[in-house]
């Protein structure tokens, strides 16, 4: 009976450290990942979330991992002790629940010389994200192995318990991708979602530490009633919104709006009571409509964002219908309140990303203006020869696409490049240094002799013959790549922040410049 008792025992001692470490694998699991997903969420609003961010991201949470791996497996051998693990189970949650509240200050630090220079993001996002995130991300490295040694009872069982942990850790590791990207962080917020997550793997710790592990589980848990802070708000903010996609900021200074997104370096959306001009790239757009040759009908937007150029043709070229294609649904909404996104009767929105709507859409256009991009940079798919084809399919006999491109002063291979693949599709393609930081890449299905551009944009409302004259004189011919960027390879995040550290490495400033239509 006592060699009966004695089994039942230790089998039941067995089964509870299963369960234990088991659970403190898993929850380690969701924070991990959780804790991956806001460190881009965390980072977009300072640099932005190009491939490079994600880059510097997953490099550094991978890299982190390791480390944790390697100095958890020498831990547990030293000390195979199950107050240990929780011990360093309980730091990560205490390093997690510190990143909302030391990413401010210290991003802002980081981000500073963005602001003065755009230097790019590649260097601040790979420091911040290590400075942040690696520590915590490394004492949640080290659960796995330190788990597996604590639950081997036979060298036997090695494998089947290895694969029990690997199992509960991506198990976890799934639910922590899935669960912030699609439900607490549209709800809750980044900070929220990051305080969530530390005060689980806190109460992850209660099954090895007991009691000190649930009263840091409680109070981080309170740590939920501190409203989150947002990113430094501008002079003059009227509004401010994390959305799915973004950070969303509007700024009102005397009689002008301005909407800014992320990292806040330029504004996507400028509104102003008394007039629809702006002085700034959205004008661009305005000298076109007379190259088509005939009365224009139908244009899409590409990037609506607060429907600046949208509310514009509503008033120089009432007649056109506009199909105003815009991702963010909140950034639709933020038009709607703030920047007039109804005064365009004809303007219909579509909550789509650009390139699957026109792959969806019948409807041929006289115009499409691509606007969509987060500067500096141009996402990768709206700048390949497979994109141009298909917005080529979806143009009248005549029709154009112009695309707007960040430049730098005395750089401009951003621009060359997207130009130069367009040119691969387009019979004509033409290149307008509008702005000292954007030019306007046009592309036309049919080739147009100077003497018959010139005449057309003759017939400008007066309000925009000064610039018309400008488009005339300033556009130069585009000559197709010999190696256009493809859907395979489009490095446009790699000649973007080439050309921004060049320039900044040479003294640049963000130094305004404005079209001769400014109020």
């Amino acid at each position: 009976m006592a060699t009966h008792a004695h089994a039942a025992r230790r089998l039941a001692g067995e089964r509870s450290r299963a369960l234990a470490l088991g659970g403190l694998v898993f929850t380690a699991g969701i924070g991990s990942m959780a804790t991956e997903i806001c460190a881009a969420r965390l980072l977009a609003p300072y640099f932005g979330a190009s491939t490079i961010v994600w880059a510097n991201v997953i490099g550094i949470i991978l890299g982190s991992l390791a480390i944790g791996y390697w100095v958890g497996g020498r831990l547990a051998d030293r000390r195979p002790d199950r107050r240990t693990l929780g011990w360093v189970v309980l730091g990560g949650a205490a390093l997690i629940a510190t990143i909302p509240f030391a990413a401010r200050p210290l991003l802002d630090m980081a981000v500073q010389g963005l602001d003065q220079v755009s230097t790019g993001a590649a260097v601040g996002s790979f420091f911040g994200t290590l400075v942040l995130f690696a520590p915590p991300v490394v004492l949640l490295g080290m659960v796995a192995p330190f788990a597996i040694r604590l639950w081997i009872a036979d060298v036997r069982a090695a494998g089947e318990v290895a694969g029990k942990v690997f199992a509960l850790s991506t198990a976890g590791s799934l639910l922590g991708t899935f669960l912030p990207a699609l439900l607490t962080i549209p709800l809750l917020g980044t900070q929220r979602t990051m305080l969530a997550a530390a005060a689980l793997i806190a109460f992850g710790s209660t099954l090895l530490l007991g009691l000190p592990g649930a009263v840091a589980g409680v109070a981080l848990l309170a740590l939920l009633a501190i409203p989150p802070g947002a990113i430094k708000a501008q002079a003059g903010t009227i509004y401010e919104h994390e959305s799915r996609y973004q950070y969303i900021q509007v700024v009102q200074q005397g009689g002008v709006r301005k909407l800014y997104l992320n990292e806040g370096i330029a504004a996507h959306s400028v509104w102003r009571r008394d007039t629809v001009l702006t002085g700034g790239e959205w004008d661009m757009f305005l000298v076109l409509p007379p190259l088509v040759g005939r009365r224009l009908h139908r244009v899409a937007v590409l990037g609506n964002a607060g429907g600046t150029t949208a509310r514009a043709f509503g008033v120089f070229y009432p007649a056109a219908r506009v199909d105003g294609v815009e991702l963010d649904p909140a950034v639709t909404a933020v038009g709607r309140r703030y920047f007039g996104l109804d005064d365009n009767p004809r303007l219909r929105v579509f909550t789509e990303d650009a390139r699957p709507f026109l792959r969806r859409t019948d409807t041929r256009y006289d115009l499409i203006l691509v606007d969509a991009y987060r500067p500096p940079y141009v996402p990768f798919y709206l700048a390949t020869r497979e994109f141009f084809e298909l917005v080529r399919s979806r143009l009248h006999p005549g029709g154009m696409v112009a695309i707007n491109v960040a430049t730098v002063p005395d750089d401009h291979r951003l621009a060359e490049g997207i130009g130069g693949t367009m040119a691969t599709v387009f019979p004509e393609v033409l290149g307008w240094q509008a702005l000292r930081f954007n030019r306007l890449v046009v592309g036309l299905t049919r080739p147009m002799p100077r003497t018959v551009l010139e005449r057309r944009l003759a017939s400008l409302a007066p309000r925009l013959r000064s610039l018309g004259a400008i488009f005339a004189a300033g556009n130069r011919l585009v000559r197709p790549a010999a190696d256009p960027w493809t859907d395979d390879r489009s490095p446009v995040e790699w000649v973007t922040d080439r050309m921004i550290v060049a320039y900044a490495a040479r003294g640049g400033r963000l130094d305004d410049r404005y079209l001769p239509t400014t109020p």
